[in-house]
């Protein structure tokens, strides 16, 4: 066959594999229309709607930021560079926390917040279920210590769910408590960290687990990207953190607090943020 007739049946496979009913310039055949959409398809499994439903909920238009990582438009933003208004003291325990209405008691200074060792961890006053949050973080330059006594921090989700914060770059420790790890259960897939003292960008979404009763239906589970590379991919969680122990489950509120953890280390942090998570409609992740 000559190159000019490949290229030919080439073009008619082509059409033939990305134009669909509706798509290849034929007028569709009742139903509804291309622009608008169709109601003679199938059902989608598990909804109400036909393919291409005209009448399925649109996704909310959001604005996003001129900036990457930097808040949408329907972000509730935790930490404007000012003050630590949104937040209070909070003392975490074995798989538990202790939050009263006591002002967070680390300090700002130029544009971040930073941990003021000994006086105990910080957490949101507004509380959460699945969500996305994005939160900037340093390390002191200092690189005093060594393995998990140096430049140590927590994210807790739900006030019990832990994200390490950790000096890890060129500074070994045990697997499951390297920076990103899902504290004590997964290490992260890779460890992609900058040198102390430089800024470290953390994206996590979090779905809270699921209870009937006392019984769990679905785990929390935990995607993660640290400096834009993914470091776990909706990994389930065993429970709520613990040391030394194997996490488990025990019901509990379906949602809670976002918390930070005083580790004696004068960890810094801005650019923090959360979005509330649900489906396009505007119903819980299933």
């Amino acid at each position: 066959m000559r190159s000019s007739h490949v290229a030919a049946a080439f073009v008619l496979v082509a059409g033939a594999a990305v134009f669909g009913p509706g798509m290849s310039g034929q007028a569709p055949q009742g139903g509804g229309s291309a622009e608008a959409g169709f109601t003679d398809t199938p059902l989608v499994p598990g909804t109400a709607y036909h393919v291409h439903d005209p009448s399925r909920p649109r996704p909310a238009v959001i604005t996003p930021a001129a900036q990457v990582g930097q808040p949408p438009s329907d972000a509730v933003v935790l930490f404007d560079g000012k003050d630590l208004s949104k937040w209070s003291a909070v003392t975490f325990g074995t798989a538990s926390y202790t939050q009263g209405d006591a002002p967070a008691p680390w300090k700002v200074e130029n544009g971040y917040f930073e941990v003021v060792p000994g006086t105990g961890g910080i957490a949101t006053r507004e509380k959460f279920g699945d969500l996305q949050v994005h939160l900037e973080w340093a390390a002191p330059a200092s690189r005093r210590g060594n393995s998990q006594n140096r430049g140590n921090s927590g994210l807790f989700l739900m006030g019990l769910y832990e994200v390490q914060i950790l000096d890890n770059h060129e500074n070994p420790t045990y697997a499951d408590g390297t920076a990103g790890a899902i504290y004590g259960q997964w290490p992260p897939l890779v460890n992609p960290l900058r040198p102390a003292g430089e800024w470290q960008s953390y994206d996590v979404v979090f779905e809270a687990p699921r209870f009937q009763g006392n019984t769990l239906m679905k785990p929390a589970s935990f995607t993660v990207f640290i400096n834009g590379v993914v470091v776990h991919n909706r990994k389930p969680s065993m429970g709520p953190m613990v040391y030394r122990d194997v996490a488990k489950y025990q019901p509990h509120p379906a949602e809670g607090p976002i918390g930070l953890q005083d580790h004696d280390h004068p960890v810094r942090y801005r650019n923090f943020w959360v979005r509330r998570l649900g489906g396009y409609d505007g119903k819980p992740l299933e």
